[in-house]
């Protein structure tokens, strides 16, 4: 029984080595496999996965500029360059190799400079991404970090060119070689070190993109170690090698596409709730009401609305300070949100000026929701106290439209106000606790 203790202790210790070993021996048993496969792709279906992958590219491209737009994030707009590029020379491969297929059978032996080239553009890009992400300071001006990504893609592109094209003879693919396309290992060395720089700012990075570069990274370490063991031209390796390209795409796709998802979100929710308290705005409480109205012609049923006002915050902003203003602001806004039902509306109407919406409630239960609201800014214990006066107005009742509910319910509220009582009135009257 201590054994297996031990066994399994040393087993969970080391969990992580021994799935690694366990995943490389399955990779290098699935190489053995594709070299000894006698599969052959057709032209036409390597050429689809090309083109998807241009596509999906240009997709991303578009995409990427969408979050730089809305978050500034300059790994996105380096990479929208870059795989707009990188989606151009694929294209472009895919479909001269296509064309030379039609005029020969023969599959050749040599390595497209435009696939190497493309590639190691890519991967040098997302290299360069994570060091002016890190090392260079954001500018103000989105034309100069547009400008700039332009520039830094734009020399990377020309230098991989030069350094490709300046090769006399294409790279050879060596048929029962431990490698048949060396040449193919210095992009995987290149998106290996994206991995580990990726990997990297996981630690302080859990956008949906981030983790998406990081495991498109090694995708692509992958594909280019699978097609170093390509012995020739559209063979098993050949073609899965593609397909891991185009799967990185994808993930590539997929991360940016939940992160601008998350974005949009959060733009809608600022565009309708206050920034202060987290409540719906002035705006929010408004189509709320205008809803409640017409659910209320549809079921006969009234709904109730309540309105808050702040007493004092001039006197502590004099007194304590703004930060403590807005402190005492954001206590009310607390205790709206903690006394209210799930399908209440708790709403900052403007300054200092706070509004429930309550649907099916008549004015009891509109009082009974005003009397927790008081009662819990009493016991808070936080200084300094603070009360608020509170008016409210029934739907049908007090009015059969938003001017006249909100009119009736202010009105209420700065009549009690004025009165300066402290006690509450039940009611379309407001109340000073």
């Amino acid at each position: 029984m201590v054994r297996q203790s031990k066994f399994w202790g040393f087993v969970h210790r080391f969990r992580l080595v021994l799935l690694g070993t366990i995943a490389t021996g399955a990779y290098l048993t699935l190489l053995w496999i594709l070299r000894s496969s006698t599969y052959f792709s057709d032209p036409l279906l390597d050429t689809y996965l090309q083109m998807a992958g241009s596509l999906i590219a240009f997709t991303f491209a578009a995409n990427a500029l969408v979050r730089f737009r809305g978050t500034h994030d300059r790994i996105s707009l380096i990479l929208a360059f870059g795989f707009v590029l990188a989606g151009l020379i694929e294209a472009g491969t895919s479909m001269t190799f296509y064309r030379g297929m039609l005029v020969t059978v023969a599959s050749g032996n040599h390595i497209s400079l435009g696939w190497l080239a493309g590639r190691t553009l890519l991967g040098i890009l997302l290299l360069a991404a994570l060091t002016v992400e890190r090392r260079i300071p954001v500018a103000r001006d989105p034309a100069k970090e547009m400008a700039g990504a332009t520039l830094l893609v734009g020399a990377a592109a020309y230098l991989t060119s030069v350094f490709y094209f300046m090769i006399p003879d294409a790279p050879r693919i060596h048929p029962g070689a431990l490698i048949p396309r060396p040449w193919d290992l210095v992009p995987a060395a290149i998106y290996l070190a994206a991995a580990i720089g990726y990997g990297w700012r996981l630690r302080r990075a859990d956008a949906s993109l981030d983790r998406a570069l990081f495991v498109a990274a090694v995708l692509n370490v992958i594909c280019h170690v699978t097609i170093s063991q390509s012995q020739h031209v559209l063979d098993a390796s050949f073609t899965l090698a593609h397909a891991l390209m185009v799967l990185s795409y994808v993930v590539v796709l997929g991360g940016t596409l939940l992160d601008n998802a998350q974005l949009f979100d959060q733009v809608s929710r600022m565009a309708a709730s206050d920034s202060l308290t987290g409540l719906a705005n002035h705006r929010r409480m408004l189509e709320v009401l205008e809803t409640e109205i017409q659910r209320s012609r549809r079921t006969g049923r009234s709904f109730a609305v309540l309105l808050f006002d702040l007493d004092g915050l001039k006197k502590i902003n004099d007194r304590y300070g703004h930060l403590i203003g807005s402190r005492a602001i954001k206590r009310l806004g607390i205790a709206l949100r903690g006394s209210s039902r799930t399908i209440d509306t708790p709403a900052r109407y403007g300054g200092d000026e706070f509004a429930l919406v309550m649907p099916e409630s008549s004015e009891q239960e509109a009082h009974l929701a005003a009397t927790r609201i008081c009662d819990q800014l009493a016991r808070d214990g936080q200084d300094p106290q603070i009360t608020v006066s509170v008016g409210q107005a029934v739907y049908p009742t007090d009015g059969t439209t938003i001017e006249k509910i909100l009119g009736a319910a202010d009105k209420a509220l700065y009549q009690m106000k004025g009165r300066g009582q402290k006690k509450m009135r039940m009611g379309n009257v407001a109340a000073l606790i």
